[in-house]
């Protein structure tokens, strides 16, 4: 079974080498849909507790809120940005029976990315 969460958070960057309004630093409310995928536990019915999930997602995205992105990446792109939240809720998810299917992350309103794991 399939569940999935919606996060946001805000941070500004710049994109080195690109030429045009990027390259000056600028901010996004980016919005983060995560996608799992597990067996049901019989014991309590979830594939991952929502609230146990929205912890882990706040731990992968904890590092990019309110935070200068190029401190963090040295191309902080849509993609790269979206790959970096994969590779921290992949470590995030260890030891629980869930698995990461897909990360899309929106650059503001009508942009997105998606790492998709299948």
């Amino acid at each position: 079974m399939k569940i999935g969460l919606v996060s946001e958070f805000d941070a500004a960057h710049h994109l080195p080498g690109y030429k045009g309004k990027c390259a000056n630093i600028h901010g996004h409310t980016y919005k983060v849909e995560a996608v799992l995928e597990g067996p049901v536990d019989e014991a309590n019915g979830f594939v991952l507790d929502f609230f146990d999930f929205k912890k882990i997602l706040g731990r992968a995205l904890e590092d990019l809120d309110h935070r200068y992105l190029n401190d963090i990446l040295p191309s902080p792109t849509a993609e790269h940005i979206a790959v970096h939240i994969s590779s921290r809720l992949k470590k995030e998810l260890l030891g629980t029976s869930a698995r990461l299917v897909s990360v899309k992350l929106w650059e503001g309103k009508n942009k997105w990315v998606m790492v998709d794991e299948q």
